[in-house]
């Protein structure tokens, strides 16, 4: 499909149209059987299978890709594998509700944390699975009150007691194509509601995609896709038939539709508490994201492969993620700190620079970058592109710096040194203070912690207290946040503590394949270094081939497909 395809705005007598349409199949759809719906998700699974080549190529055309190049395994892993991915954990959990009643976690995967909280460790499920992230472990912390005798009160909350039938807006993201179809997903089997989705400007070209992926959704009248910009977004959003809605994008969309246009109005009215839309509102929003080098005896070897891996979160999606690297915090007098910015920027250098495809990340790029005392540009761009930007040592004491209370959204990276020792337990505590108190966002975050340093019974306390206190829906260790955010089984959102006052990178949560509720975080857990590199630092040569080959994997998981998958992953 050529982007001149792209779809243009909805008819106002054609969102009207699809709006009536789908919250009269939300009646429907609620009484859907569990067989009904697994055999849908298996039909939609063999769907979005056959869109996946056609609907990469399109984000290639719309990204500067060349869709043979091994940049284009960025669009395969971060699309088709994600949402096929979804599919089959959705399909699996439903049969777990069908013989179990909710979806299985075996007791000896749930712990008890330090505060007393519960925790559950899902993935990897089983040593199959495990081979997508060598080495990594995921799991889930728990709100206080949520404890192993009572989990099964806090899963699939809308198969234990269903609703009558609602309808969800859903405003898509215009960034990462796997985005609207799981945000849909979500909504659909695991909260029950049928979806009314707008596809974002920017990568309406998806939308003709999806429908035909979900045409058995379509069809029934569970399901619709409209078009347009804000305008159709803020009708779709209002209309008396939606009874709840969901956002993927800007902090400033969010606070436009609930609090109304910024001025005095809009501040009145978050001060009295009184929103303009009093509907349900979830959101995932943006961050500020922060990777956090904890002091230790790292080798030159060590500090590399960690610098590719920071590099590969800037430049992954010419830097348009919700969880790109943006801000690197380092203690201030550490004798390493060079040494990780020198090796940022020297793994920068081998990163492709992309078309800045995004509307206005040029205005922003020069906000962020004019003036500064410590930029280094890394790249030359042609028309239409950007360099990326490294702007290291940048005052912590002056926090109303943009870099901690603005989103970049384009391909910048600030470093910033806090004062005190080399300590690592003392630097950790001077850190979460910093994020949760100064930095804007609470999307995810990610700490770089020694096997070495974590030896130490003082340090590992500390990390492990770290962990739970970063005010983050997602936190990393030794690895990108996004590889939670892929694995779908994860629950992926703003950490609760925000309110719509201050709505910080959003509330609610999507993916959360095992329909988990009073979750407070995820935590994905790597090693320093690991074999192979993961598929995101800069100059991977396999990642094209990987991304076709996980999907075919996540299509029906095989270990005769796990030695090609090697071999691509292999081919750094």
């Amino acid at each position: 499909m050529s982007l001149a395809a792209s779809p243009q705005g909805t008819p106002a007598g054609a969102l009207e149209s699809a709006i009536q349409r789908v919250k009269s199949g939300s009646l429907s759809w609620v009484k859907l059987t569990l067989p009904e719906r697994i055999s849908l998700l298996e039909e939609l699974g063999r769907g979005y299978v056959a869109i996946a080549e056609p609907s990469v190529r399109a984000a290639c055309e719309a990204k500067g890709i060349k869709p043979d190049s091994p940049l284009a395994g960025e669009e395969w892993l971060s699309g088709p594998m994600v949402v096929v991915r979804n599919l089959r954990l959705l399909a699996a959990s439903l049969r777990d509700i069908q013989h179990h009643g909710v979806p299985r976690i075996p007791a000896s995967r749930l712990r008890t944390l330090e505060d007393g909280r519960l925790a559950a460790r899902i993935f990897p499920m089983d040593s199959l699975e495990g081979m997508l992230l060598p080495r990594n472990e995921g799991e889930v912390h728990f709100q206080p009150g949520v404890t192993a005798a009572n989990l099964r009160e806090h899963q699939a909350a809308f198969y234990r007691e269903p609703h009558g039938g609602r309808l969800c807006a859903v405003l898509g993201a215009g960034n990462v194509n796997s985005i609207p179809p799981a945000d849909c997903l979500y909504k659909l089997f695991v909260e029950g509601t049928a979806c009314v989705l707008k596809m974002n400007p920017v990568n309406a070209y998806l939308g003709p995609f999806l429908e035909q992926a979900f045409a058995p959704l379509v069809r029934r009248g569970f399901f619709a896709v409209v078009y347009g910009g804000a305008a159709e977004g803020a009708a779709l959003v209002s209309h008396p038939a939606v009874d709840e809605v969901h956002i993927t994008g800007s902090d400033k969309t969010h606070d436009a539709l609930v609090w109304g246009p910024p001025g005095p109005e809009s501040d009145a009215r978050r001060a009295r508490n009184e929103p303009l839309l009093k509907k349900p509102f979830t959101s995932e929003l943006g961050n500020i994201s922060p990777v956090v080098v904890v002091p230790g005896p790292y080798s030159d070897g060590e500090l590399r492969f960690q610098a590719d891996n920071i590099a590969g979160m800037v430049a992954n999606n010419a830097s348009f993620n919700c969880n790109s690297a943006k801000l690197l915090v380092q203690p201030k007098s550490w004798s390493a700190r060079s040494r990780v910015v020198d090796a940022v920027e020297a793994s920068l250098g081998k990163a492709a620079v992309r078309r800045a495809y995004y509307p206005g990340a040029d205005q922003r790029w020069r906000q962020f970058t004019e003036g500064r005392a410590h930029l280094r540009q890394v790249g030359r761009a042609a028309e239409g592109e950007l360099p990326y930007a490294l702007i290291a040592d940048v005052d912590p004491l002056q926090t109303q710096d943009r870099v901690f209370r603005h989103e970049p959204w384009c391909t910048v990276l600030s470093e910033t040194g806090l004062e005190g020792t080399d300590d690592p337990v003392a630097f950790l505590a001077r850190a979460v203070a910093f994020l949760n108190e100064k930095v804007w966002g609470t999307l995810n975050a990610t700490l770089i912690v020694h096997p070495g340093s974590l030896k130490d019974a003082e340090v590992y306390r500390a990390v492990e207290q770290a962990v739970r206190e970063l005010r983050y829906g997602t936190v990393a260790v030794n690895t990108w946040p996004a590889a939670a955010y892929a694995l779908v089984s994860l629950p992926w959102g703003g950490h609760p503590s925000s309110t719509p006052r201050d709505i910080q990178s959003g509330l609610g949560w999507v993916h959360n394949t095992l329909m988990l509720e009073g979750v407070e975080k995820s935590v994905l857990r790597a090693p320093l270094t690991n074999l192979p590199a993961p598929p995101w630092v800069p100059g991977h040569r396999g990642v094209g081939e990987l991304g076709q080959r996980l999907v075919q994997f996540e299509k029906s998981p095989s270990w005769l497909k796990v030695p090609g998958i090697a071999a691509a992953a292999l081919r750094r």
